[in-house]
């Protein structure tokens, strides 16, 4: 990943390698590993593609650490076969990554379909599959067409229509070779950082309302999708689609502090349940519409900034999720905090709460060696005692460093993670299917350019080539997949 800024890191590293369980992973569990289209492919006007909303944002200047863009990138668009190579040599049995909306619908609608576009994913998608590597789709990875962001993006319930529409295309060219389809990365980071504080393409800002209107769109357009596809599509091509999660471990900072625990409920609420629990559940958390009324009637609103969903909306979103993709990285605490009169309406003070967060992003490998890997055990227990997905994929779940080759800060973090997860399955009885690492190369990681190295794969962005190398991570990571257990 990416910019999460809920991001947490609790307890020492120095005892992620103990302890690591010798138990084997089931036969059916996959190892792989996850990229995004504007994150790694480049090529931001090739052979007929249309402009992002991510194009957009990073041509101003000024909006990544590093002014950087995401024009190259990887360039996997011209790279793509040596990455495969790269995916069959580690023994990766899945691979997750996504389709560039723009790319084979320029302007967002299906009345220009770029052709070089779609031979661009078929050729990725067979090359995977000839290699016996089970591709992964996210259908949209937050590179929204510009021109339906000019129309006013995801705050204008339109869009949710043009996403079925495009979804619908990527159905009917590739699904007769795809089981598993995710609809919409990490809704909530996007409409948080996208569309309320502004740190993200397309950088509106709308603190009160934003986030909210942002999660009514997209939920509608998530939907679509799955309709969609249980219509006109799981009959011949019985494949899966998923709501992606990204829900990092909180709990109270003192267990014994009723405050604490109400508070980390009400935390767990406003971002992790702001979308799954239309999806899986149905309507928005009572918590979150109670909370939200409340503070918008004080604020002299004649109604809530939260948008009622309808009864027919409700019975539209309810129970469109095949399984879940768990994007998952640290841990937090979280303690009560006492309300005050906010200046203006937002959504931070909506939820307020304390945690025991860095909110902004981690600039050394040194804040990266203070991680709790216990937490996605636990959050994986969270997850299945409160929705019961029949199905648990995690599709991220990485490390930043500095770029090194002798990366055995990422190590240490993915022996202890994969344990965390072998132990949800051998002794909690969860069904976690899959594992796909964030992320397969070194890439453009969204407001801070390629100042963090998340890959496994070291790319050399001097190097007009992109040269990849393995790190050693790779090479432990490889020796996992073909032993299927934890080696320290």
């Amino acid at each position: 990943m990416k910019f999460v800024c809920f991001l947490l890191i609790i307890c020492c590293a120095k005892g992620l390698r103990a302890n690591i369980s010798n138990k084997v992973f089931p036969p059916s569990f996959k190892f792989g590993a996850s990229t995004a289209a504007y994150q790694i492919e480049g090529g931001w006007d090739a052979d007929g593609k249309g402009p992002s909303v991510w194009d957009t944002f990073v041509h101003k200047g000024g909006v990544t650490v590093d002014n950087s863009t995401g024009d190259v990138a990887c360039d996997s668009y011209h790279k793509w076969e040596e990455d495969v190579q790269i995916l069959k040599e580690l023994g990766a049995q899945i691979y997750r990554f996504s389709i560039s909306w723009p790319r084979i619908l320029p302007d967002g609608t299906t009345k220009n379909i770029n052709q070089k576009g779609v031979e661009y994913y078929l050729n990725l998608i067979k090359a995977l599959k000839a290699n016996n590597i089970e591709p992964i789709i996210t259908l949209y990875h937050w590179d929204l067409p510009q021109s339906l962001e000019e129309n006013g993006g995801w705050l204008n319930p339109v869009t949710a229509d043009y996403f079925g529409e495009y979804t619908r295309l990527c159905f009917q060219l590739f699904g007769s070779y795809i089981k598993y389809w995710i609809t919409l990365n990490e809704p909530f980071i996007q409409c948080l950082h996208g569309y309320t504080v502004g740190l993200l393409a397309p950088g509106v800002v709308n603190l009160g309302e934003g986030i909210y209107k942002c999660a009514h769109v997209q939920l509608l357009a998530h939907a679509q999708a799955y309709h969609i596809y249980d219509d006109e599509f799981r009959d011949s091509q019985n494949g899966k689609v998923g709501v992606n999660i990204p829900y990092s471990w909180m709990g109270p900072k003192d267990p014994n502090n009723s405050l604490d625990v109400e508070a980390t409920e009400r935390y767990f609420q406003f971002q992790c349940g702001l979308f799954a629990n239309p999806v899986l559940i149905g309507n928005w958390p009572q918590l979150v519409i109670d909370r939200v009324g409340n503070l918008s009637a004080q604020e002299g609103l004649a109604t809530s900034r939260l948008p009622e969903l309808t009864k027919e909306e409700i019975e539209f979103i309810n129970g469109t999720s095949d399984y879940i993709a768990l994007n998952s990285y640290s841990a937090s605490l979280v303690s009560y905090a006492n309300d005050s009169t906010p200046l203006i309406p937002s959504y931070l003070t909506d939820y307020n709460v304390e945690t025991s967060m860095n909110d902004s992003w981690p600039t050394s490998t040194a804040e990266w060696l203070v991680s709790y890997p216990e937490g996605l055990r636990l959050a994986l227990n969270q997850i299945n005692d409160r929705y019961h997905p029949s199905e648990i994929i995690i599709t991220e779940n990485g490390w930043s460093d500095d770029g090194q080759l002798n990366d055995i800060g990422r190590q240490e973090y993915m022996e202890g993670y994969l344990n965390s997860i072998l132990e949800a399955i051998t002794e909690d009885g969860v069904n976690v299917t899959g594992y796909s690492t964030w992320s397969l190369l070194d890439n453009f990681e969204w407001a801070y350019g390629y100042t963090q190295s998340y890959g496994i794969i070291k790319v050399d962005f001097k190097d007009p080539n992109r040269t990849r190398t393995w790190k050693d991570s790779a090479t432990w990571y490889k020796n996992v997949i073909e032993n299927r257990f934890i080696t320290k």
